[in-house]
């Protein structure tokens, strides 16, 4: 039997422990992305590098935001009882999650009852076609109200539709005004006008364009949808616009004198050249246009009385019941959550395309 040399086998754990690390270090980039930096140290220490430093960054970035949060919730549970309003005292944070889950189990019974319904429709679709009827069918659609998680889900779509909006209008004209200064001067003093414009100006202006120019029943988009969606472009594009301007103005003068020696058309300037180097702000302004978006459509939502979260909130603050506070705290959370997932998402995609290291 060969004998196992020791300073071999040494060899080859450190050559694995290497490897170990150099995975945690790959994953930690991600792990930054979706929020859970506090991963890292955590597998560091249980690899064996150096336990008590990677515990104080367990503490930094685990403990000390756990605190911070028992801390809040201690503050809002005790000071939450003696406000008292028009509708009781400000709930606690117990009767916010009791809400949370009558707000679940209700969406629950909502989507069983929305399931029955289609159901039914489908049988009696069938009937009619097993009875040689095919004129009788008809395609019903269920009117029940939304349920909780519907509402959610219609105000991302939203928003969604209007970030793309925004990006469209946005990222080309940003282009054009940091290639060009006669462009940039042109488009400054209309940023600098529309910019600071509420987006509470914006809807009854929107509202009345989209009631006189879209003027079919049956489209492809509801008004209030597009009520909403557009005034959350015309709010939301102005951070993607400047700043895709500051980012192509920034480019290397090398890089354009290269481009220039080189004879590059202005199609491969600006898609070899002039994006690459420019996508790190253009991303910045791309998640600040996301974040606006998101808090502009809640209010256009609650103003205008269009379907989502922002008419949750203003239904339940008109409701006046005894759980309407708990209600429209388990939005503000819900509100809140999402734009630090909608961030997420968008840090993603930028780390994807870029190599920037900001945050």
């Amino acid at each position: 039997m060969t004998a196992i040399d020791p300073q071999t086998l040494s060899e080859d754990r450190e050559a694995r422990r290497a490897r170990l690390f150099t995975r945690i270090n790959k994953a930690d980039a991600w792990f930054q992305v979706i929020g859970v930096s506090w991963l890292t140290p955590i597998l560091k220490a249980a690899a064996g590098d150096n336990p008590r430093a990677q515990m104080k960054e367990i503490w930094r970035l685990l403990g000390v935001p756990l605190l911070a949060i028992a801390a809040f919730l201690l503050m809002w549970g005790t000071l939450a009882p003696k406000v008292q309003t028009s509708l009781g005292a400000i709930p606690g944070p117990a009767q916010v999650w009791t809400e949370a889950v009558v707000l679940h189990e209700d969406a629950q019974a909502k989507a069983e009852k929305e399931a029955k319904f289609n159901e039914r429709v489908e049988k009696r679709n069938a009937k009619f076609i097993a009875n040689g009827e095919p004129e009788k069918v008809k395609n019903i659609a269920y009117t029940g109200s939304p349920s909780y998680y519907d509402q959610i889900w219609t105000s991302i779509k939203t928003v969604f539709f209007g970030f793309i909006l925004a990006t469209v209008v946005a990222v080309p004209i940003g282009i054009l005004a940091g290639l060009s200064p006669i462009a940039n001067s042109a488009v400054n003093p209309i940023i600098q006008i529309f910019k600071p414009v509420s987006p509470l100006a914006w809807l009854p202006i929107v509202t009345m364009v989209v009631s006189a120019t879209y003027t079919v029943d049956d489209g492809l988009f509801s008004k209030s949808f597009l009520t909403s969606a557009i005034t959350v472009t015309l709010c939301s594009l102005w951070p993607t616009l400047i700043n895709t301007a500051l980012g192509v103005a920034s480019i290397d003068k090398d890089l354009v004198s290269v481009s220039k020696v080189l004879k590059m058309n202005t199609w491969t300037k600006i898609t070899k050249l002039v994006l690459p180097s420019a996508l790190p702000l253009i991303f910045t302004g791309l998640r600040l246009s996301l974040g606006v978006g998101w808090m502009v459509l809640i209010a256009a939502e609650m103003l205008a009385q269009n379907p989502g979260l922002g008419k949750f909130v203003w239904d339940e603050f008109q409701n006046g019941s005894s759980s309407s506070l708990a209600k429209i705290m388990v939005a503000v959370f819900t509100i809140g959550i999402i734009g630090f997932m909608l961030d997420r998402v968008m840090y993603a995609i930028q780390s994807l395309f870029t190599f920037s290291s900001n945050r």
